[in-house]
């Protein structure tokens, strides 16, 4: 049940990111990015080592574990996820390991052909980075809300929040973000 609140709650990711993004933008994306197969086992994020790409996963799955005395795993993750994007925030390390279960299939962008665009079209980045904002601020929600804080408490700014739940105006652009990352899709897989 925790994994699959948590596939049905990061699945959203991408509906974030490509609500906030108008054609041009994803145009642009698809074609300053490549697909990338990742064999079974194969390590897309390695924890404490930097990452130069941001991926978002077309097809299968993968693990996302903290590895310290222990391996705890954090997340599972499938098609329509993105992941890597805290390195474009922040410059530090990943404190987590990302690795497929199966043999998977990723689009990946380099971070320095990603921040060059940030830099030169300040309405891209505007976008990007108001889709990042929204993302983090609902996974910020939802983490407070599994450390079993109760949700009507004041760490919850709205009482009738639910942490799996779209806001309004992301729901407005869902079928749009939807669509954007099918057509997507089509065009880097052939799908």
């Amino acid at each position: 049940m925790h994994h699959e609140l948590e596939s049905r709650t990061l699945m959203r990711k991408v509906l974030f990111i490509f609500s906030e993004l108008n054609e041009f933008d994803i145009d642009w994306i698809i074609a300053n990015g490549a697909k990338r197969e990742v064999p079974r086992l194969g390590v897309l994020i390695q924890q404490g080592k930097p990452i130069e790409n941001l991926y978002i996963i077309l097809q299968g799955s993968f693990r996302v574990v903290l590895k310290g005395a222990r391996e705890i795993e954090v997340a599972r993750l499938s098609a329509g996820e993105v992941v890597g994007e805290m390195s474009l925030i922040e410059p530090r390390p990943p404190i987590t390991s990302v690795t497929a279960e199966v043999d998977s299939l990723v689009f990946s962008i380099s971070n320095n052909v990603l921040e060059s665009k940030l830099k030169a079209d300040v309405a891209f980045a505007a976008h990007f980075y108001r889709a990042l904002a929204v993302f983090l601020s609902s996974r910020l929600r939802r983490s407070t809300t599994m450390l079993g804080y109760d949700p009507g408490t004041v760490l919850n700014e709205a009482a009738d929040d639910h942490p799996d739940e779209l806001g309004a105006n992301i729901l407005d652009n869902v079928f749009l973000a939807g669509s954007r990352f099918d057509r997507m899709l089509k065009r880097v897989v052939g799908a």
